[in-house]
């Protein structure tokens, strides 16, 4: 619509002279961004983005929907796909008509709406709970429940859980990975077939993902989404939280089944994260590189994918005749395109080639009569070979230069994790994703964290905004920074996330909704002037749910430091959301995790006096080789951790300088790594 309307002189007029046009950064202000995405949903059946909203002075929507077409639509586009949609003129001529001629029936029809939004808000997340149970009325069994759902949307031949569009949703791949990982008690409720299957769709879905369209295969990192169901066309946007998200399961399936392929995709998204242009040059990450770009440096105007799309002709000139058909072959790039007519409704894509792994290097020598280890040397070499030719001579995608402070807490964690996986397999990929993980966390710290005011703020580009931070920067950047304490067990990150933990309880947590409250708002109280509502959601979406990575947090931080208080907020933000999480628990994946550690508790690892030896060492090397989601480890040995020694009555009772290695559950621990 940018393009297509806000850019139309005569939408502008209309605009100016009969409406207050405000345009929000959804990235910036989610917390807004929720609110109308809310209304339209409930009004019109679907969302999506653009999202336009008319809403009162009083903030009260009037009316909204998602794309309009604007007056320069056919110019634009070339499509007369929807022609007969109601263009975004008309809408405002009708919305002015209305204001003008109804008022008052406008404002009454907003008011009851706006009580509708707040009460479908409040809607199972009040229910009267009693946080004396400490969460336990919700059960295991959830988890089948949930394991049901997925298996039922499961597609076998493509992977993941929808036709098209088709969204990696790591947060649920991340649930069907550790389903196996948790304490026998969960197998034996959910069946030890049942969480091999569940290990097995989410391992056949990432292979999949890491084979098409979606992955960058000569450089680095994931689209979006795929517009087909195979993975095979994506949205060729890059977003931050997705590669985080994507590196950390990918790592999770890696530990899981020591497979090379997706060890590969963990190096290339880690890569993708520490190179520019996502990584900023003081520090931190970048949001998005946009889908659209210009096909040559002489070229005027944008098209979706110009940056990583190639025909037939171009892999061969850049290559030679064998080098280039063998690529072809492995990539499936025709003379004609790859694209399908029906995928293509701009005329974007005809004869461009949208690159995805179509055959092994075994099957291709085989057809092709040659050595296996030609096909591998030659696609290596040829794929570096196109990614120089195409830095060369097309224009990179425009990037989105604001560092958000949440999804570098996500970039944080699974950058600390790889590293600490890695630290056996490459030293120095490890060294480098631990660099880049450090120098993160000390940006947002100098640059976002207001030590006077022991205030975050969200965004940053050129400067720090005027954004104060929301509940998912606060839990975001926590998990962030456990992640990375456990990796280098530094005091420092430990102590910052207690700091950030404690902020967040104060000015985030619910302590006033009916049923007791419980959990946590979006946005901070007192409320904001420029809100209608507080929301408070676990659902998760395209990012964990602010609720289920802040009830993981203060479960870690529980065992962690012997605060008891943390478990009890921890169980209290679960309860808040029972009614939702017991009707649709396949939209809580998050915060399954912890109805599992409500359950059955979190085990901490204490590495004390002799960590730095084989007793210790040995422990290390364990804990980095699994997926542990009910386990923690802190270290005290050698000087190191007064502050938390300090903070825990059961360190303090140890002999840091005898004990080695220390595994602590249900207020008891025991020496040595055997009960890892």
């Amino acid at each position: 619509m940018e393009r297509e309307s806000f850019e139309s002189a005569e939408v502008a007029e209309t605009l100016n002279n009969h409406f207050i046009p405000i345009k929000i950064d959804r990235e910036e202000r989610p917390d807004i961004d929720a609110i109308y995405m809310n209304y339209v949903q409930a009004t019109t059946g679907s969302g999506g983005w653009p999202l336009n909203v008319f809403i009162t002075p009083e903030l009260q929507p009037v009316f909204g929907g998602t794309y309009f077409p604007g007056p320069n639509h056919s110019r634009a586009t070339g499509s007369m796909a929807i022609a007969d949609q109601t263009g975004f003129l008309d809408i405002l001529q009708k919305v002015k008509t209305v204001w003008t001629e109804q008022e008052s029936r406008c404002r009454d029809s907003a008011k009851e709406i706006t009580r509708q939004l707040k009460s479908f808000a409040e809607e199972g997340t009040n229910g009267q709970h009693n946080t004396e149970k400490g969460g336990e009325s919700l059960e295991i069994e959830l988890l089948d429940d949930a394991l049901s759902h997925f298996q039922a949307r499961y597609d076998r031949v493509n992977g993941g859980f929808s036709s098209a569009p088709k969204f990696p949703t790591p947060v649920n791949l991340s649930f069907l990975l550790r389903l196996g990982q948790w304490p026998a008690t969960v197998k034996d409720v959910v069946g030890e077939d049942d969480c091999l299957k569940a290990k097995d769709m989410a391992l056949h879905t990432l292979r999949y993902m890491a084979r098409g369209g979606i992955r960058d295969q000569l450089g680095y990192g994931f689209s979006r989404y795929s517009v087909t169901k195979d993975w095979s066309l994506p949205h060729f946007e890059k977003m931050l939280y997705d590669q985080s998200q994507l590196l950390d399961v990918y790592l999770d399936a890696f530990v899981i089944s020591r497979d090379p392929e997706l060890l590969g995709a963990v190096f290339d998204i880690a890569t993708y994260l520490t190179s520019p242009p996502m990584a900023a040059p003081t520090g931190g990450f970048f949001s998005a590189e946009d889908a659209d770009s210009y096909p040559t440096k002489t070229d005027t105007e944008k098209r979706e994918g110009a940056y990583y799309v190639w025909t037939l002709k171009e892999v061969q000139s850049v290559l030679g005749p064998r080098d280039g058909n063998i690529l072809a072959r492995f990539y499936d790039i025709n003379a004609d395109g790859n694209v399908a007519r029906h995928n293509d409704p701009h005329d974007e894509f005809i004869n461009q080639n949208v690159l995805k792994i179509s055959t092994t290097p075994s099957t291709l020598a085989k057809d092709l009569g040659m050595p296996e280890s030609t096909i591998t040397s030659t696609l290596k070499s040829g794929r570096q070979r196109l990614r120089e030719y195409r830095d060369a001579h097309r224009p990179r995608p425009a990037l989105d230069d604001k560092i958000i402070t949440c999804w570098n807490g996500l970039a944080i964690s699974s950058l600390a994790r790889t590293a600490s996986v890695l630290h056996s397999i490459d030293p120095q990929k490890s060294k480098t994703c631990l660099d880049a993980a450090l120098r993160a966390a000390t940006f947002i710290r100098t640059e976002l964290f207001d030590q006077p005011s022991q205030t975050l703020y969200r965004v940053y580009r050129s400067g720090r905004g005027d954004t104060k931070a929301l509940c998912d920067d606060y839990a975001f950047l926590i998990h962030g920074l456990i992640d990375l304490y456990e990796t280098t067990f530094d005091d420092g990150h430990l102590a910052f996330a207690d700091t950030l933990q404690k902020i967040q309880l104060a000015r985030f947590r619910d302590t006033e909704s009916g049923g007791g409250g419980g959990g946590f708002f979006t946005t901070a109280s007192p409320h904001p002037p420029d809100l209608l509502l507080r929301l408070k959601s676990g659902m998760d979406a395209a990012e964990p749910s602010s609720n289920s990575v802040s009830a993981r947090n203060l479960y870690r931080l529980s065992s962690m430091l012997g605060d008891a208080g943390y478990g009890a907020v921890a169980a209290e933000t679960v309860m808040a959301f029972e009614a939702e999480v017991e009707q649709f628990p396949h939209c809580f994946a998050g915060m399954l995790g912890s109805v599992v550690v409500g359950r059955l508790g979190m085990k901490g690892v204490v590495l004390t006096g002799q960590a730095d030896g084989q007793d210790g060492e040995g422990a290390l090397e364990k804990l980095r080789g699994k997926v542990r989601p009910d386990v923690t480890v802190v270290s005290v040995g050698k000087g190191k951790g007064e502050w938390l020694r300090s903070r825990n009555e059961l360190l303090g009772a140890m002999d840091a300088e005898k004990v080695g290695v220390m595994v602590c559950e249900a207020g008891a621990c025991r020496e040595g790594v055997e009960y890892l």
